[in-house]
């Protein structure tokens, strides 16, 4: 049903039916699509604001993916009509809209390209899909191959639908002088004000075909007839109607029919995309629309999807996990630190830790986040709840919701980047903010874990306004004096981590009063919100603690319990306590759930999270990205097995049960899959098939740091592996500073600690320092059996 190329670039799934929302996703810095195995697409491009060039049928919102997104039959989507000339008998690739049992079916997603093969009717079509470095359009490929012993003639009906482009002004034509389908729109507006905002807006769409065809079709319904698009009354025709389309749904429709001799194959090229005016069109027909100019763009963003490759390769006994670690997962990591999840202004918190996974992939990149990010900072030392990225950007849905937990990220996040790069001269850059106050860096986080302390109440409990990291938990603290038991350890970690840098730059006396504080913090936290074998999630406006024993809904939440650990909060003992609470409450085959039981109905001192479906979302699923700091919490305390557990869960398979439950291809972790294990186990497991998640860039740094253990200092390397118990040896290759080191890391029995020997020589400690850049380091590292 599913399988990985040799090289692990390319997933094939060869079943269109058994995970009929599986996809792959292909991004440059102004675009990405998301195309399932089926066909459907969804992209999106900016402009700088996000926008569509393919829409659905009928007038839709703003919004871009939708947590598991129901396709139907007119969704916006990439097709292929085939029909016999002799029989009249039709097909469609890759699957939709026909939906005619296939001979074979190969959907590939790869890191830079998507493709198909299928055969039916002794026709086989290969359909390749790639996109530019640069530019927003799509390229792509449809071959034709005459499998049969027989002569054949048939057409060949490229279907890419525009959809419902404006309620103002829309039409489509075929546009002879620029060698295809031309739709243009006006983007509807009220304000005379939006008039000159909208006047520079890419309105048009097009379809342009390399080689001439036989006839086309610009209007929607004229193709679809009475039929509809399972079975198109144009396609009954020897030759489509070439209708044009005014103020009528426009649809970008072609025909080519030929003839094949046995074993002949035709190709043809199209791109997809939009544009401002006809002259665009031209440039970008002229750049792309030619053999050699999809050979070279293939070329071109297969080199740049490789600068994403990350810092680590790994051979361990789970080939499965090797697979993805190897291949998907920097990748992932890559396009959230690369677009920034095509927005102009991410969350600060996304922002950040989004960027936190660049320091492993391209740290300049991570290093420039920090100072846009600290450049917004607000003149009280609290940070935005977002980060404008683009002239004109302003902070719109989510952002416009106070939350508090912005400033945690900021330590946090530095962490990984000063472990990695060592660049502690980025605390002095100085950076002018945007009230004109100027600070260094370092003062900035300083000014920032100061206003942290300030926001909390008489009891030391950190205020939670209309959400922390969970932003649906908007009513805990709407009136202005809830608390939040994740943000209250939260914040004592931050402070902890920002003592460590102090103390880094000599700052001894600010150090003392950062650990001070998260000791405050802390001993508040166990004051108020222990609750004998975990902590609670926090203390509503009307002074309800929940998250405790007493809740027979949303009794546990799993982000109080990781932050204790990492903060210090909590003791050995109390995680002696909490761990088998999480075991047994939290726990399911599909990873470990974001809290339990989830809520089935309002409760309105909490919020809208009890609104969400129980086990979607936030409401109790398996909300990857906090699992991933339970992982996070857990290498910190050498619990490697359960830390692993967790870890591998998060990726699909390699079962087919369990691909088949979480109905996803592993080239991505969602941001959920469902919870709700014991109520609805059904759907349980399935996939909310987003990959715009914070978790990616945890996960990434859990498998460099955590389980194999390397991490840097300001002097060099760490070494300190952490395998699961189960397995004997792995192997690494890191790049780290410019170095690479290749390490066999293997129990040995009567070994007590991390044994590192370079050279043939046993080096003192479990650190390796005076690394020199473009050097190669071949390490053997022993560990207890």
């Amino acid at each position: 049903m599913l399988r990985s190329t040799d090289d692990g670039d390319h997933y094939e799934l060869l079943s269109p039916t058994a995970l009929p929302k599986a996809g792959g996703f292909l991004w440059n810095q102004k675009m990405m699509i998301q195309i399932t195995c089926r066909g459907y697409a969804t992209a999106q491009f900016m402009q700088p604001e996000p926008s569509k060039y393919a829409h659905a049928p009928n007038l839709e919102a703003k919004t871009f993916m939708q947590p598991e997104q129901n396709y139907y039959a007119h969704h916006p989507g990439r097709f292929v009509y085939v029909k016999d000339e002799e029989t009249g008998q039709i097909f469609s690739a890759p699957y939709e809209p026909v939906r005619a049992p296939l001979d074979r079916f190969v959907f590939s997603a790869g890191k830079s390209d998507v493709g198909w093969t299928i055969e039916h009717l002794g026709i086989r079509i290969e359909l390749t899909l790639v996109i530019p470095t640069h530019d927003v359009v799509e390229l792509w490929s449809v071959k034709v191959t005459n499998l049969t012993a027989r002569p054949r003639r048939v057409s060949v009906y490229p279907y890419f639908p525009f959809g419902y482009m404006s309620w103002m002004n829309q039409d489509a034509e075929w546009r002879a002088d620029l060698g295809g389908i031309v739709s243009s729109s006006i983007t509807p507006y009220q304000k005379a004000a939006d008039y000159f905002k909208n006047k520079f807006l890419k309105d048009k769409s097009y379809f342009l075909c390399e080689t001439p065809p036989t006839s086309w079709e610009a209007m929607q319904q004229a193709f679809e007839g009475e039929g509809g698009l399972h079975a198109p009354s144009s396609l009954q025709q020897p030759e489509l109607g070439r209708s044009d389309a005014r103020y009528e749904t426009p649809v970008a429709v072609v025909q080519y029919r030929t003839e094949l001799v046995t074993d002949e194959q035709r190709e043809y090229r199209f791109i997809f995309g939009p544009a401002y005016d006809d002259d665009e069109i031209r440039t970008v027909r002229d750049k792309y629309l030619s053999k050699d100019g999809f050979a070279q763009t293939a070329s071109e963003y297969a080199a740049y999807i490789a600068k994403g490759r990350g810092c680590l390769q790994i051979e361990t006994p789970d080939k499965h996990v090797d697979n993805f670690v190897n291949n998907w997962l920097p990748r992932q990591c890559y396009y959230h630190g690369d677009v920034n999840r095509l927005t102009t202004d991410p969350q600060t918190r996304n922002y950040l830790q989004d960027n936190m996974g660049m320091s492993y992939i391209k740290p300049e990149v991570a290093r420039k986040a920090f100072l846009i990010s600290v450049a917004q900072q607000e003149e009280n030392g609290a940070m935005p709840d977002g980060i404008l990225l683009a002239e004109g950007a302003e902070l719109k849905y989510i952002n416009q919701i106070p939350h508090t937990d912005h400033c945690i990220w900021l330590p946090v996040t530095l962490e990984a980047y000063l472990s990695e790069t060592g660049d502690y001269a980025l605390l002095k850059e100085e950076v002018k903010g945007m009230h004109g106050d100027t600070y260094t860096v370092f003062e900035r986080f300083s000014r920032a874990m100061d206003w942290l302390l300030s926001a909390r109440d008489e009891r030391g409990l950190s205020y939670i306004a209309q959400g922390d990291w969970c932003d649906p938990l908007n009513m805990v603290g709407y009136k202005g004096k809830g608390v939040s038991g994740w943000q209250t350890v939260a914040t004592a970690f931050a402070l902890k981590l920002w003592a460590d840098v102090c103390e880094q730059e000599g700052k001894a006396d600010l150090a003392a009063k950062y650990r001070a504080g998260a000791k405050i913090v802390n001993d508040a936290a166990n004051e108020h919100l222990w609750d004998g074998d975990w902590f609670a999630r926090g203390i509503t406006d009307d002074n309800v603690t929940f998250g405790i024993k007493k809740d027979t809904e949303g009794r546990i939440w799993l982000n109080p319990q990781s932050w204790s650990i990492l903060s210090g909060a909590a003791s050995g003992e109390q995680i002696a306590r909490m761990l088998p609470e999480v075991d047994s409450q939290m726990n399911t085959p599909y990873g470990t759930v974001m809290f339990a039981p989830p809520y089935s109905g309002m409760r309105e001192d909490v919020g809208r999270v009890t609104q969400k479906y129980p086990g979607s979302a936030e409401n109790g699923s398996v909300y990857n990205h906090a699992a991933v700091f339970y992982v996070h919490s857990l290498y910190s305390i050498g619990e490697t097995d359960r830390a692993y557990d967790v870890l591998q869960k998060m990726i699909p398979g390699p079962s087919e049960e369990d691909y088949v439950q979480r109905g996803q291809l592993p080239v991505y972790i969602p941001n959920y899959y469902r919870g709700a294990y014991q109520q609805y186990p059904r759907t349980a497991g399935r996939s909310s098939q987003l990959f715009n998640t914070g978790t990616v860039s945890w996960v990434y740094r859990s498998f460099i740091e955590g389980l194999c253990g390397l991490r840097g200092d300001a002097e060099g390397l760490c070494i300190q592996p952490q395998l699961p118990s189960s397995w004997d040896s792995i192997k690494v290759t890191r790049l780290f500073r410019g170095a690479t080191f290749v390490i066999d890391i293997q129990r040995k029995t009567g070994v007590t600690g991390v044994v590192v020997e370079s050279e043939g020589k046993v080096l003192p400690e479990a650190r390796f320092t005076n690394i020199q850049p473009g050097k190669t380091y071949e390490l053997t590292v022993s560990i207890p059996k």
